[in-house]
């Protein structure tokens, strides 16, 4: 095991949310530009607490997403300062809690805080772990040539290179008929 199970699951939903960005996105387009996809991508990656269903909602969360994003490309000590920023701005105060089907696991803004405040706490706990540990290196962007996807590389010997099972292939084949084209 790499980190704990909220650790895990903080970090994959923060590539997910990151990931919906233009560009990163399978789509290629802004897939968080509506209230009405915000809660589709909840319901998808249910999160506990409060939840305003707003346009305010939807605009803090995506200046989340661009924090969060932005963390995924900095070296270690450039990090830290931007997981101190995130903490700050969530006003975090990290406690233990246990909920629905979760057991003992770490949160920081009360459930009644704004929906991007508890993402940025939860996210920068998450990135704690990832900084203490010296792992940034798991902190990945999609190898693919046509793709700025990020992924957490949970993976036991660190070697995932792409941030989906499509990227992956689609690198392989266009490498298969470079090989054959050679032949």
């Amino acid at each position: 095991m790499l980190f704990a199970p909220d650790t895990e699951e903080a970090l994959e939903f923060a590539a997910i949310l990151a990931n919906t960005a233009a560009g990163a996105s399978r789509s290629g387009l802004d897939e968080l530009s509506t209230v009405e996809q915000l809660a589709a991508l909840l319901a998808a990656n249910p999160y506990s607490g409060r939840l305003d269903h707003d346009a305010a909602e939807l605009r803090e969360v995506r200046q989340a997403r661009e924090q969060i994003r932005a963390v995924w490309t900095l070296d270690r000590d450039e990090a830290v300062e931007v997981v101190n920023r995130m903490l700050r701005e969530a006003r975090a105060l990290p406690y233990l809690t246990r909920h629905d089907d979760s057991d003992w696991h770490i949160h920081a803004t009360a459930p009644d805080a704004p929906l991007a405040e508890r993402i940025r706490a939860e996210a920068a706990l998450a990135l704690i772990d990832v900084i203490r540990m010296n792992e940034m290196g798991r902190l990945r962007v999609c190898d693919a040539d046509d793709c700025t996807g990020i992924f957490i590389d949970l993976s036991r010997n660190g070697s995932k290179r792409f941030c989906t099972v499509r990227c992956g292939n689609r690198m392989n084949m266009i490498a298969f008929r470079a090989r054959k084209a050679e032949a």
